[in-house]
Formats: C-alpha cells, sequence, structure tokens
C-alpha cells in the first residue's frame, strides 16, 4: 500500500522547537551534516527551515545568503543549502525529496533575486549525491575540504518566478 503524504517547507518557528529536538540519526549519516537542534539559531543571512508533512517537522536544512555562499560559487544571487536532514523515524518516505523538490517554488517566493541553490556533499555520501542528482542538482565539479573530507559542490538553478 502506497502512502501518500503531503510535504510542506516552512521557516522555523519556536511551536517546532520540542519536535525538532528529537530528531535523530544513525552515525553514519550524523557525520555528513548537523542535527537540527545545533542549527536552529537564525542569524542575518541564516533562515532554518522545517520540512513539514502533516504539520509536523520530519525534515530540516538552513539556507544561507551570507559570504559564506562565495566560498562555492562566484554567483552573488545563489543561496547556501546546509545541514540537510531528515529525521531517522522518517526516512524511507520520500520526504528528503518531495522536501527538495518543493524548495525551487520556496526559493522563488521567498528569496526572489536567487537564481542557484549551491551545497557541498561529502565525496563518501554516495546516497546523498545520488538524491541531489535525482532533484536536479548537479555537480560543478567544484572541490573543498570539509571536517571530514573531500566535498563536491553541487549547484541547482532556480528560473525566475513567472
Amino acid at each position: 500500500m502506497n502512502i501518500l503524504y503531503e510535504v510542506e517547507l516552512q521557516f522555523y518557528k519556536p511551536k517546532f522547537l520540542d519536535s525538532l529536538k528529537k530528531f535523530s540519526l544513525p552515525d553514519e549519516q550524523e557525520q555528513f551534516t548537523a542535527l537540527p537542534s545545533k542549527m536552529l539559531e537564525a542569524l542575518p543571512e541564516r533562515y532554518p527551515i522545517v520540512i513539514l508533512s502533516n504539520n509536523e517537522p520530519v525534515g530540516f536544512f538552513v539556507l544561507h545568503t551570507s559570504a559564506r555562499v562565495k566560498e562555492y560559487t562566484d554567483n552573488p544571487n545563489a543561496v547556501l543549502l546546509t545541514a540537510f536532514s531528515i529525521n531517522h523515524s522518517q526516512q524511507g518516505k520520500g520526504f528528503a525529496k518531495k522536501g527538495l523538490e518543493q524548495l525551487k517554488d520556496f526559493i522563488q517566493d521567498e528569496f526572489p533575486s536567487c537564481d542557484e541553490v549551491v551545497l557541498a556533499v561529502n565525496k563518501r555520501n554516495i546516497p546523498a549525491q545520488k538524491l541531489y542528482e535525482k532533484v536536479g542538482y548537479t555537480d560543478t565539479g567544484r572541490r573543498t575540504m570539509g571536517k571530514i573530507g573531500e566535498q563536491l559542490i553541487f549547484s541547482f538553478h532556480v528560473p525566475p518566478s513567472k
């Protein structure tokens, strides 16, 4: 039986805090990302985003418009995506793919001057690379060194909103 899950993206709100603090990841996944509880602080140019299903947080990531973006692209209209995760108990339900597919519309609505999303994915994190490619990200060929090894820089073109 296929269960359809509705997914929406929202900026972090304090009402999501308790659910996000309960997020867990297996060690082999946690090495590649940060748990939401460590990334919730909204700072200028840093926007925590919650992936919701039935109004319950199932995933999380952060969008950056800060100078840090310049480490990954020369595009002044790009945003950087970091700390992407799906709560371990919610994995395998398509939430990661659906959340990433909705990101284009979210960016067009909330960051109208943005025309590119960039991210770094660890060379050893093959499942994440395949997911990003499946939803339209491409490997730019650029590389950087992260805390636990080589990072591949992926990019997604955001068309202008209509």
